[in-house]
């Protein structure tokens, strides 16, 4: 029986104008009375995605970050992985030519929680984050200069080609997590080929939403097949493979569609809420029958 369900957020939960479907939020609260403990699974940080958060049924666990931060519904933090500095200032130098776009990312209250080297207020690729950011973003110029601690993640964002061969060259080159060398560290790719806009993650070596799955399960003593994790993009693949019942979303990317697991329909038609009524309400219902 499934007793945990982790959802990823953007194109899954929410629907392609970022809203939340009423169908999701009614299968979530029922989800929730039947004893299923509910994870939001997201690259997003707290506070970028505290509104969502709040219009969705509690209490919800949060999987932030793409892994490494878990936080209650109130923003207390459960868990946290960090990068450590000396693996940031080597991404960064790594990566001259993408200075622009790229971002340090701590876990800390209001402002200085994002920190641009330069914030382009006429790009409009990004004027729209800075926006809705405003009280959280800050500059420091030159941008290792604010490695003042360790963050929690170093992100760049821009248009698909780019940062696919971002991510190839920074996986490429990543050391073994086994080495335990302090620049190591791990990457994600998160693709909107619709926009042509794509992010890439750096976070600490290990991380991702699928190993702070896995650790959050074992917390709670639940095994893999007591967990379901639904998903549409490539920073969902390693939570897929965890949980005994991975489903797609009907509009997940190709990679995720040809792995042969159970999809449901797209986010603009409630997927998550038949995922969650499919493998988890009827279930539920069934095991309370035959008791």
């Amino acid at each position: 029986m499934i007793r945990l369900i982790a959802l990823d957020l953007d194109g899954t939960v929410l629907d392609s104008h970022g809203q939340i479907p009423g169908a999701n939020r009614d299968a979530i609260a029922r989800a929730l009375e039947a004893g299923v403990e509910v994870a939001i699974a997201t690259g997003r940080r707290y506070e970028f995605a505290r509104a969502i958060f709040e219009g969705l049924p509690a209490p919800l666990t949060l999987i932030l970050s793409n892994g490494a931060l878990v936080k209650r519904h109130d923003g207390r933090t459960a868990m946290r992985r960090l990068l450590p500095r000396a693996a940031a200032r080597a991404v960064l130098a790594g990566a001259p030519e993408l200075r622009s776009s790229a971002a340090l990312i701590f876990d800390r209250p209001g402002a200085g929680q994002v920190v641009f080297e330069s914030m382009d207020w006429n790009d409009e690729r990004h004027r729209r984050f800075y926006e809705a950011n405003r009280a959280f973003v800050s500059e420091h110029s030159p941008l290792e200069g604010a490695l003042t601690e360790d963050p929690v993640q170093v992100m760049f964002t821009g248009r698909c080609a780019a940062m696919r061969r971002l991510f190839d060259r920074l996986r490429d080159v990543t050391p073994a997590p086994q080495t335990a060398s302090s620049e190591a560290y791990s990457v994600a790719l998160t693709e909107y080929a619709h926009r042509d806009f794509s992010l890439v993650d750096v976070v600490q070596a290990g991380c991702s939403k699928g190993a702070a799955l896995a650790d959050w399960a074992a917390r709670q003593g639940l095994a893999p097949d007591e967990v379901m994790a639904v998903g549409d993009n490539l920073n969902d693949l390693e939570m897929l493979e965890f949980a005994g019942t991975p489903v797609v979303m009907g509009n997940a990317v190709e990679a995720l569609r040809t792995r042969g697991w159970a999809a449901t329909a797209s986010n603009d038609e409630a997927g998550v809420a038949q995922a969650i009524e499919t493998f988890v309400l009827r279930e539920a219902s069934y095991s309370r029958w035959a008791e």
